[in-house]
């Protein structure tokens, strides 16, 4: 801090802050309530995530005021991390050209590269590797799609960054980069055929051999498709004389379940002896069993109705592979493919109900069929249909649930065994009103108090939200940052300033001044 003069009200702040910190440090928490102890923990991770998108405003001071070369470092990132200690400079100036606040070469101050982010960032909701996971998503859509497109993806990720954890939102953005480009403008038939191998090698001297390979999406959704049901725990054992052989379906339940307790193999070695297990069935025997998890161990795929028509987009598959729509028609076509056609915004299952405790393979196939029935329906899982057990939304069936194809929905193994009436567990029931009628909605029972707002899984729908977001509306809908980022001025100047530049597609580019070595002022360049 400076000695020198009066003490600024910004300096004067940080070192309240400074103090504040100190007290923090030193406060004794056991007095607290387990309910205070949460409520500080989630506020002090607001804190920090709040402060990492103040934090670019400031460094971005210090390069405004020439400080760098004044201070004699080479550039800005040396300064970011010897001076501030930053350790990660290059990743922080990424952050910054997003998501902070520059000024063009006239002196205007430009609104964030990705406003949607940076909002999301200022209110707490997302952390620097929630950041990195939107960024590196944004980074592979090619610049010749349409900018609204574009616009609608980063507030879309934007969203989902305030609601999952990085590798989700990674997950998710693999699924809208597929959906954005759907006809192979990243990657073309050409290329995937170019790529495509399987290559065994060499036996080595314990007579094993490796076993490498490049699937096209058509062999990779096949091959889940057979390790769903062949790799299952318990099954294709060869070191268990009493492991049940072939597809799950076929086997006797308890036989398997004590099968698979005794199962000590790795996820590799499981896939392995299934793989062997399905080479000796398709050379001797011809079959791959009667189903999994209620679905026949095909290949299941659904694509909505405009899709078909304009023979462009994307299947889905129930393992949670995604089919070029020239792959979805040649599979459509086969004896054991079980595709699902719907109108958009008419995907009513059929109601097919049942006395018996699991569900028929007809209802499992409608759940999959339904918006938003892609995987499990926990809030953020992305755990795919071939994974998901089917679960009773509004009552176990031992207290006298119904097994009704409108009282059931997807849970993954370990979310549906997490649903109970003890706090930390989860209430769920299915939502009668609104836009997300029909759909299992999930609350995490509290310590004290009723359970908040029952919320729906939206990670299996990016194609449908992808649709929904660039039918929202105008590109100068995007938030606007608060006022630690954004200086004051009237609401109306601001949202005409970022409508302005989102319009021109401004590119901001940073370059380094021969008198700061930092970041001068930013010239838009119109893309």
């Amino acid at each position: 801090m400076s000695t020198d003069g009066p003490i600024s009200e910004v300096e004067s702040l940080y070192q309240q802050l400074d103090d504040l910190l100190e007290q923090i440090q030193q406060v004794e928490t056991s007095p607290a309530s387990d309910d205070a102890i949460m409520a500080v923990a989630e506020s002090h991770e607001r804190a920090y995530r709040r402060m990492s998108g103040v934090g670019h405003r400031r460094v971005m001071d210090v390069s405004d005021r020439g400080l760098v070369g004044a201070l004699g470092y080479r550039g800005l990132a040396d300064l970011m991390s010897h001076r501030l200690r930053i350790p990660d400079a290059r990743r922080r100036m990424r952050h910054m050209r997003m998501l902070a606040q520059m000024h063009s070469l006239q002196g205007e101050l430009l609104p964030p590269r990705y406003a949607h982010l940076a909002a999301a960032v200022a209110d707490g909701a997302a952390a620097p590797a929630h950041v990195d996971s939107v960024l590196d998503t944004l980074a592979k859509i090619p610049n010749r799609v349409p900018a609204d497109v574009q616009d609608a993806a980063e507030a879309m990720m934007a969203d989902f960054a305030r609601e999952l954890t990085p590798k989700q939102l990674t997950t998710v953005g693999i699924e809208l980069l597929a959906r954005i480009d759907p006809d192979g403008a990243l990657t073309d038939d050409a290329d995937r055929k170019r790529r495509r191998k399987l290559q065994l090698g060499n036996q080595d001297v314990q007579s094993m051999s490796d076993l490498s390979a490049v699937l096209s999406p058509k062999a990779r959704a096949l091959l889940e498709v057979a390790l769903a049901a062949w790799a299952a725990p318990g099954m294709n054992n060869p070191d268990d004389e009493n492991s049940p052989a072939g597809g799950q379906g076929d086997a006797d339940i308890e036989q398997l379940k004590e099968a698979a307790d005794r199962d000590s193999r790795t996820q590799g070695q499981r896939n392995h002896d299934a793989l062997e297990a399905l080479l000796d069935a398709v050379v001797n025997q011809g079959a791959l069993g009667k189903s999994h998890r209620g679905f026949p161990p095909h290949l299941i795929i659904k694509i909505s109705e405009s899709e078909l028509r304009a023979l462009a987009g994307l299947g889905a598959t129930a393992t949670g592979s995604r089919l070029p729509i020239k792959d979805v028609v040649e599979l459509a076509a086969r004896a054991h493919s079980h595709l699902a056609v719907f109108k958009d915004h008419t995907a009513q299952p059929l109601y097919l109900g049942t006395s018996k405790r699991f569900a028929n393979r007809a209802q499992r196939l409608a759940l999959f069929a339904q918006p938003g029935g892609g995987g499990c329906s926990t809030p953020g899982c992305t755990q795919p249909s071939a994974h998901v057990e089917v679960h009773h939304s509004e009552r176990d069936w031992a207290d006298g649930g119904l097994t009704d194809i409108d009282k059931m929905g997807p849970a993954c193994p370990r979310h549906n065994r997490m649903v109970g009436p003890k706090p930390g567990q989860w209430t769920t029931s299915i939502i009668r009103e609104g836009p997300d009628a029909g759909r299992t909605g999930w609350s995490l029972n509290p310590r004290i108090g009723p359970p908040p707002p029952p919320r729906v899984n939206r990670a299996h729908e990016v194609g449908e939200l992808l649709e929904h977001y660039l039918r929202r509306g105008s590109i100068g809908d995007a938030p606007q940052p608060k006022s630690s980022v954004m200086p004051s001025r009237t609401t109306a100047t601001a949202a005409r300033t970022l409508s302005r530049t989102r319009r021109r597609r401004v590119r901001r580019t940073r370059r380094i001044g021969p008198k700061s070595g930092g970041l001068s002022r930013l010239g838009p360049r119109v893309r």
